[in-house]
């Protein structure tokens, strides 16, 4: 190999790399001298020179980065088959050019210091410690030459201890090797990289004048101009020392952290009044204090609460936040800051447990600080606070200590300041608005932040109202009454609502929504937390009665003071006779309007202040029926005066009216007595469901769409609205029939019920059975609520759909809400108080079809639980269902099967007795599991044929935002349907039924849970038995839960996975399976690790089932074998001693472990990959001989696990 050679390649490369680099190049040029720089790198004999000579100091950055970049590929992947002599030749170029090969520390290029560090990463990866032994004695020489060499040191040892310790990025023997040597050498390392920041931080403050001696010295000194490079220069080398710590801090040994009493924290602590150095000591300060472990390892870091620690962080933080907002301080406070809280979480672990830590002396001190945060105008570090208060208020100890104690109306008093709504980035209203212009991108992002901060706050406040409930209940009287003395600001914004009023940016409902939430917070806490001796009425009862007498036009704060009525509420229990003026301010608020027989439509703000007076009175009936039953008759006929005028209340407003007095009659505990109020209450709408009229409407599509105006053309779809009245009595009469099966109850013990007349008889188990006094008028009524449901059901046919009016082609679509929600797009801010509840009629009219079609299924869905055996035994219930429910299902679209399958199916199912499985489930479930498994499969086969297309850009009319919202439906009705088979199925101990149905909605964070061993008691349930033993139902569930596992949605995979697909598989084992279907089942699961092999969470379940299947089905069928044998680089002889063992009994010795975890290994060729690692050239790093004694190995050696040889040389690289 020739010099010329050598130059001539060098010449080529730096050309190209120049045509790479050059923004003016074309794409073609480009593309071959890109080619031309990877073929060279791939396949030149010659590259080790060629890199060497573009490594040059004489060359461009550019080029010699790209130089040290063929370096580094010929380390990572010819390194094995390089020759010994080759590899010393690159090893000591390498560590020549760190000698004297790069530019001055204040001069070099980032990306070059950075590459250079890497090779020496990669060689240390594949030859310390067995044969480079002295790599750290010449690192120690190299940092003794000067600054520019300590950085690029300080590179190499974090680089080397993230590669090994933080990201694992190397074969297991190899890391246990490197971790055991580097912990070996540990305490030289450390008092290394502390000295080396020692040394530099002292010769940079001698130089710049450092803050302690400045304020000495008479003349400040400066620094003079030949002095400023050098200081700089030490600095540099200070902050790489800062940075390398901070990635050993997190692993090392206590010990070293806490060596020679504690020295590295207190020059931590020094340096965080250091501006160039503090949000490196801060950082490193960071993960010392958050270190778990022992608590007696720990008890050191008490020394950050001494009297020197303690002056440090204060001056610090003072510092700081005395400049203003600079960013660099205010990352450096939010440092500071968590520190704080890391310290706050140390102390409570520590004072109290078994290591007899008393409370520090300087606890004051720090709470101090701790609220100095929490005063702070950000609202980031405002919020980043709250968990450590809540931790101290809930400490056994330190809650008692006077000192917190003191801190409470402190705390308290911040909080009534941090929970008024400003520092909305867009504004400029207050000091917290230029925080977060740092810390939020948008109005959007602040105010979903700052909702769930208010969470927090309430959780805290109540806590600290636990230890003091008196002083928080005294704060929220003096400020309910200051808001209530205030006159209205409305700020310089106007609400549409109307003139005058309120929008949720007027200064003066902010206030009054903070103060709401302060004094909600606090006096339920007191009620839970006081003795009734001690509950100060009179003070309560005074403030209600300001509440009451308090009038105001203005709907947004006319919603804070119902609130607070509520909160005050629990004081009317002293008090009786103050319910009549509750009800009647409730009752006003009902019908509350801003302008009196307006015709426009209400306004969101007009219509939430109604719903809440509603729902007010509800909540107050349910919570004190006692309380309200003497008033009975005086409620009863205010709701009659209410209901006679057909247009006062919207129909939700009418039937939340007639709930509460329900709610009321459930105290009579007289089932006769209740029948008959029953009868009276719903004798409207019965009369007017069962007139001839309406069974006309209900039962025909047609004649629906006109009864309710859908097939109408409307000229001013803002106003005009013809069929307006004939809606809202359809939805009167579903929402009271809803509301009667919801909330009429026979009451809760057994004796009273008895007495009452509501128990008929007893089950053979012994159990009671009760009547409902609601049962004889909602079943009368069932039928043609069963006609609405088919004949909504019907809507969907394209003949129908054809039948709808210009202005409602559209009526039966998804309203623009539901579709922000399943995108996950947020709500526009102010829109949502100041819109009209629907804009145009469509709107309405699509409101209208949605709330129907689901109400309906509620009242399905809660009819038996509260109707019981009357409700399961209707004559030929299935059949009504199959005939109602599930009509047409082929046009229905997603977005109206998920709640069907949600709000009925499911309740159906959970509240049924097994005596009817048979006569109803059974006969339901069985032809809607196997319509569904088709239905799922068809869609998600549209959707993997639209991945596969996509790359050929096929250009429709089906934007895409119109298919993600289709794919994420499929997804959300995937999940709804794998939940449903898994509650009809699988019988899980303990509390997994509650959440699956909150998680259904989609929060994607589960999937990443590496939880993965099904829990042992997943057995089938008696349904599940009944529905595998239909052969076709059995088909279906098997076939829906084991294709599942391919279909590109993680959650419902890993669920389906770990609770529905061995159960269901282990019921058919005993029959006689056919070899296809078991081939199927397991090929079924490594689709799955193809698709989902990259989630770990998936993966591991998906492992754990195909590991069962193989090992309960590979001894009967031999076919399983063919398949592994199909999986891609499978290793043939590991597979033969992996089949022989479970063949052989005798042979299964071996851990369940590790057994699966050669499993795992010979399926590896079909696990997915993220697609960032699908196309990585793989790296092989080999196994070095063992350092550490290996204990005798057992009998039987595992081909799986075998190691390629070592080299066997003991030194290769002479120092």
């Amino acid at each position: 190999m020739s010099a010329e050679q050598v130059s001539s390649l060098c010449e080529q490369l730096v050309k190209a790399v120049t045509v790479i680099m050059d923004p003016a190049s074309t794409q073609r040029y480009r593309l071959e001298a890109l080619k031309f720089c990877e073929e060279f790198k791939e396949k030149c004999p010659i590259c080790v020179p060629c890199g060497l000579k573009l490594a040059e100091k004489t060359q461009t950055a550019i080029v010699r980065h790209f130089g040290l970049q063929i370096l580094e590929h010929v380390v990572k992947f010819r390194w094995n088959s390089m020759p010994r002599l080759e590899k010393v030749y690159l090893k000591n170029n390498v560590m020549g050019l760190i000698s004297n090969g790069t530019q001055n520390i204040l001069e070099e290029e980032s990306h070059i210091k950075d590459v250079l560090s890497r090779i020496v990463v990669e060689m240390i990866k594949r030859e310390w410690p067995q044969h480079w032994p002295d790599m750290l004695k010449e690192l120690d020489t190299l940092s003794k030459q000067g600054e520019t060499q300590t950085e690029l040191v300080m590179f190499i040892l974090l680089r080397l201890a993230e590669d090994v310790v933080t990201f694992q990025t190397l074969p297991a023997q190899r890391r246990r090797d490197i971790q055991q040597t580097l912990t070996q050498n540990m305490e030289k390392i450390f008092s290394f990289l502390l000295s080396t920041l020692q040394q530099n931080v002292n010769k940079y403050r001698r130089m710049v004048g450092a803050p302690q001696e400045r304020d000495a010295l008479t003349t400040p000194q400066k620094t003079d101009l030949a002095q400023e490079p050098k200081a700089q220069a030490n600095c540099r080398v200070g902050i790489a020392a800062l940075n390398t710590l901070a990635g050993y801090i997190d692993w090392v040994a206590m010990s070293h952290i806490t060596a020679d009493n504690c020295k590295l924290l207190e020059m931590l602590c020094l340096l965080l009044n250091e501006p160039e150095l503090q949000v490196g000591a801060a950082e490193c300060l960071l993960i010392a204090v958050s270190r778990k472990g022992k608590l007696e390892d720990r008890k050191p870091l008490m020394v950050l609460f001494g009297d020197v620690a303690m002056h440090y962080i204060l001056s610090a933080a003072q510092t700081a936040d005395g400049e203003g907002l600079v960013e660099k301080h205010y990352v450096f406070l939010k440092r500071l800051c968590q520190v704080l809280c890391a310290l706050g979480s140390q102390l409570c672990a520590l004072v109290g447990s078994d290591s007899d830590v008393d409370t520090p002396a300087n606890l004051g001190k720090y709470l101090d600080s701790f609220l100095a945060f929490t005063t702070h105008p950000s609202q980031f570090l405002r919020s980043s606070t709250q968990i450590t208060w809540g931790a101290l208020f809930r400490h056994e100890i330190l809650s008692r200590d006077p000192l917190l104690l003191a801190m409470i109306p402190k705390y308290l008093r911040a909080s009534m300041t941090n929970l008024v709504k400003v520092g909305f980035p867009s504004k400029t209203d207050s000091p917290s608005c230029e925080y977060s212009r740092f810390d939020f991108d948008s109005d959007e992002d602040f105010n979903a932040f700052f909702n769930s901060f208010r969470a927090q706050q309430g959780e805290v406040m109540r806590m600290a109202c636990r230890l003091d409930p008196k002083t928080g209940f005294q704060m929220a009287g003096e400020w309910l009454k200051y808001q209530l003395a205030s006159p209205v600001d409305i700020g310089p914004m106007n609400s549409k609502t109307g003139e005058g009023l309120c929008s949720i940016f007027s200064p003066s409902f902010v206030q009054w929504d903070a103060m709401t939430f302060f004094s909600e917070s606090v006096i339920s806490q007191m009620f839970r937390t006081l003795d009734k001796e001690e509950i100060p009425v009179n003070d309560g009862i005074e403030l209600l009665q300001l509440v009451l007498n308090f009038e105001t036009k203005d709907p947004l704060i006319l919603s804070c003071v119902l609130t607070n009525v509520s909160a005050l509420f629990p004081f009317v229990t002293y008090r009786p006779e103050y319910l009549p003026q509750v009800l009647s301010k409730l009752f006003t608020a009902v019908t509350f309007e801003v302008i009196e027989e307006s015709k426009a439509p209400r306004t969101r703000a007009v219509k939430n202040v109604r719903r809440h007076a509603c729902s007010s009175i509800i909540k107050m009936c349910r919570d004190y029926p006692q309380l309200v039953l003497p008033n009975f008759e005086m409620l009863y006929n205010h709701v009659k005066q209410l209901l006679s005028n057909e247009l006062l209340l919207t129909q939700m407003e009418k039937c939340a009216l007639m709930e509460a007095l329900v709610l009321i009659s459930n105290q009579f505990k007289d089932y006769q007595r209740q029948k008959v109020f029953l009868e009276e209450l719903m004798s409207p709408v019965a009369n007017l469901w069962l007139s001839e009229e309406m069974q006309r409407v209900l039962s025909d599509p047609e004649a629906f769409i006109s009864y309710v105006g859908a097939d109408n053309k409307i000229a001013d779809p803002v106003l005009e609205d013809p069929s307006g009245l004939n809606r809202s009595r359809i939805s009167f009469c579903v929402y009271t029939i809803l509301g009667v099966v919801k909330r009429a109850r026979w009451p809760t013990t057994l004796e009273e019920a008895k007495a009452g007349g509501f128990v008929i008889g007893c089950m053979p188990s012994g159990n009671p059975i009760y009547r409902n006094p609601c049962t004889e008028q909602v079943l009368k009524l069932l039928d043609n609520l069963l006609a609405l449901i088919r004949t909504h059901n019907n809507l969907y046919m394209p003949e129908m759909v054809a039948k709808l009016g210009e202005t409602f082609a559209k009526a039966l679509d998804m309203l623009e809400v539901e579709k922000n929600a399943i995108l996950g797009l947020p709500q526009p801010l102010l829109e949502l108080y100041d819109s009209p509840v629907y804009k145009t009629i469509l709107e309405r009219m699509q409101g209208f079809f949605c709330t129907l079609y689901d109400n309906c299924f509620h009242i399905l869905g809660n009819a038996g639980p509260s109707m019981q055996q009357d409700f399961y035994t209707v004559d030929g219930l299935a059949s009504q269902f199959l005939n109602s429910a599930f009509v047409n299902l082929n046009n229905i679209p997603d977005y109206r099967l998920r709640p069907m399958l949600r709000v009925f199916v499911k309740p159906l199912v959970l509240s049924c007795p097994s005596e009817h499985y048979e006569t109803l489930l059974c006969p339901m479930l069985g032809p809607l599991f196997t319509y569904l498994h088709v239905r799922l499969s068809q869609k998600w086969q549209v959707i993997s044929q639209r991945s596969m297309l996509c790359e050929e850009d096929t250009a429709d009319d089906n934007p895409e935002s119109q298919e993600m919202l289709e794919e994420q439906l499929v997804r959300l009705l995937t999940r709804e349907v794998m939940d449903l088979i898994t509650v009809c199925c699988v019988s899980k101990k303990g509390t997994a039924e509650h959440n699956s149905s909150a998680a259904a909605d989609g929060d994607d964070d589960e999937m990443m849970s590496t939880d993965v061993t099904p829990p042992s008691s997943a057995e089938l349930t008696e349904l599940g038995k009944c529905l595998m033993k239909q052969e076709d139902v059995c088909t279906a569930l098997l076939i829906t839960a084991y294709r599942s596992l391919s279909w590109k949605d993680t959650l419902s995979c890993q669920r389906t996975t770990t609770q529905l697909c061995w159960p269901l598989l282990k019921q058919v084992l005993t029959g006689n399976l056919l070899p296809d279907a078991v081939t199927w089942f397991f090929t079924g699961v490594l689709k799955g690790l193809q698709t989902h092999g990259q989630h770990d969470g998936c993966m591991a379940a998906l492992v754990h089932l195909a590991f069962q299947i193989y090992e309960a089905l590979r001894p009967r069928y031999a076919e399983l074998k063919a398949v592994m044998e199909q999986i891609p680089e499978i290793q043939k002889e590991s597979l033969e001693q992996f089949d022989s063992k479970l063949l052989n009994p005798t042979l299964l010795k071996v851990a369940d472990k590790r057994r699966k975890d050669n499993f795992k290994r010979l399926i590896a060729g079909c696990i997915g990959k993220p697609l960032g690692e699908q196309f990585r050239k793989e790296v092989h790093i080999r196994n070095l001989p063992s350092l550490f004694k290996k204990v005798k190995p057992s009998l039987e050696t595992d081909v799986l696990e075998n190691n390629e040889d070592g080299e066997g040389l003991t030194a290769l690289f002479e120092p």
